[in-house]
C-alpha cells in the first residue's frame, strides 16, 4: 500500500508527521511518500521518501502556488491513500477526493480556537474569522474519506460531521527517551521545551525563577522579535541557560539530566483541551511535571499522580511548586516514576500508532470512499 503525506508548513523533520506517523508506517512495510515545501530538496531517510516542492516567502504565495505544486507532484505519485497535515491544503485534499483517491485529513489544532489567540489577527476580526473558518472547514471535512484528529476533544467535534474520525493524539515514542531514576541530574536544573512566547507562559515563568534556586534549561524557539529582550530585563532571567533550537537526541539529553518538566501555558482556549506533547516527553523521562491548571491537564496529572497543577499566571505558585521537587528528590523521584509508568502504560506512540495503521486498513478494505 501506498501512502503519501503532504505538508506545505511543517518542516520535513516534524516529529507528529515524520518521526512518528511516516517512520512507523515505513517500519510496518508501507511504500511512504513524503511532500514537504522547506526548499532542502527532494531524499530518502529511514525509507521514506521525501520529495520537496520548494520554500515561497510569503503566506499568500504559499496558499496559492505551493498548493498547486502539491496537488501536481501528489497525483504524479498516484498513492491509494493521501494524508495531509494543513487546513491550507483542504482544496488539494478535495481534488485528490474527486479523482477517487481516498483522502484524510490530519487536523493537528483547534483552528477556530486557535484563531481567536492569533495576534497578528486584529481583535475585532478573530470571532468573525473563527466562526467562518469552523463552519468552512466544518463543511468541507464531511467529503473526506477519514478525519484524524490530536486530540479527543478534536475528535468529538469532527465525530458530527464525519462517519470515520479516530483520535492519533501525538504522545510520546519511548525508545526516545531514557528512564534512569538513580542517574545524576544537573543541580537544581530545570526545563522547559518548546516555543518561546506570552502565551504559554514565559512570563509568569521567569518572574518565579527569581524566587527560587533553580536553574531553568530553555529549549526553543523566540516566536516575537523583541520577545528575548524583554525578558532578558526581568529579574530571574540570570538563572535562565538558553539552548536554542534542539533535535530529539538533544531533547531527551536535556530531560535526562533535569530534575522537573515546567508546562504552564496560559489559559488559552485552544490550549484548554489540548494535549501538549511536553508534558508527556517530560513524564516518559521520569521528571516530576508542573502544568497549568486546566481541568483537563488537572484530570491527568491527578490521576497518575505526576506532577502538580498551578495556577500559569502565579508566578508565586509556580515558584513554590518548583521548590517543592527541588527540595525533596525522593517525592520527585517517586512522583517521575508515576509519570513514566503512565506513558509505558497510555500515553505511548506505540499505541497510536496502531490506531492509524487500523484505519487505513479500513479504508482500503472497501468499507467507504
Amino acid at each position: 500500500m501506498k501512502i503519501c503525506h503532504l505538508t506545505s508548513v511543517h518542516p520535513r523533520n516534524d516529529v507528529r508527521i515524520f518521526h512518528k506517523q511516516c517512520r512507523s508506517l515505513a517500519k510496518n512495510g508501507f511504500d511512504v511518500q513524503l511532500i514537504v515545501a522547506d526548499g532542502l530538496g527532494d531524499e530518502v531517510r529511514d525509507q521514506v521518501k521525501i520529495g520537496d516542492v520548494g520554500r515561497l516567502p510569503s503566506r499568500l504565495k504559499r496558499v496559492v502556488i505551493t498548493g498547486r505544486r502539491i496537488l501536481k507532484k501528489a497525483r504524479e505519485i498516484n498513492a491509494d491513500i493521501y494524508h495531509f497535515h494543513d487546513p491550507e491544503l483542504i482544496p488539494v485534499g478535495l481534488l485528490l477526493q474527486c479523482r477517487g483517491k481516498k483522502v484524510v485529513y490530519d487536523v493537528h489544532e483547534d483552528l477556530p480556537r486557535q484563531i481567536i489567540s492569533k495576534p497578528w489577527i486584529p481583535p475585532y476580526l478573530r470571532k468573525p474569522i473563527s466562526w467562518t473558518a469552523e463552519k468552512i472547514e466544518n463543511f468541507l471535512s464531511r467529503f473526506f474519506s477519514a478525519v484524524v484528529t490530536a486530540t479527543p476533544f478534536i475528535r468529538d467535534r469532527f465525530l458530527k460531521i464525519n462517519s470515520r474520525v479516530v483520535d492519533v493524539n501525538n504522545f510520546p515514542l519511548l525508545e526516545e527517551f531514557s528512564y534512569q531514576p538513580d542517574a545524576e541530574k544537573g543541580q537544581n536544573e530545570i526545563c522547559y521545551v518548546g516555543g518561546i512566547t506570552k502565551a504559554r507562559g514565559i512570563f509568569p515563568l521567569i518572574e518565579a525563577l527569581a524566587n527560587t534556586t533553580a536553574v531553568l534549561n530553555i529549549a526553543g524557539i523566540y516566536k516575537v522579535p523583541g520577545l528575548r529582550d524583554e525578558l532578558s530585563s526581568m529579574p530571574g532571567w540570570e538563572k535562565v541557560v538558553e539552548h536554542g533550537f534542539l533535535d530529539r537526541k538533544g531533547v531527551a539529553d536535556l530531560l535526562a539530566r533535569s530534575n522537573v518538566g515546567i508546562v504552564t501555558l496560559l489559559p488559552i482556549e485552544n490550549y484548554l483541551d489540548s494535549l501538549p506533547v511536553k508534558m508527556f516527553e517530560y513524564m516518559a523521562s521520569g521528571l516530576p511535571v508542573i502544568a497549568s491548571d486546566f481541568p483537563y491537564w488537572k484530570t491527568i496529572v491527578e490521576k497518575h499522580d505526576c506532577g502538580v497543577c498551578v495556577d500559569p499566571t502565579n508566578p508565586r505558585e509556580i515558584a513554590e511548586a518548583i521548590e517543592h521537587f527541588l527540595r525533596d528528590s525522593e517525592l520527585a523521584k517517586k512522583v517521575g516514576k508515576n509519570g513514566r509508568k503512565a506513558v509505558e502504560e497510555v500515553f505511548n506512540w506505540s499505541i497510536e500508532e496502531k490506531k492509524m495503521i487500523s484505519i487505513y486498513r479500513e479504508m482500503m478494505a472497501g468499507n467507504g470512499s
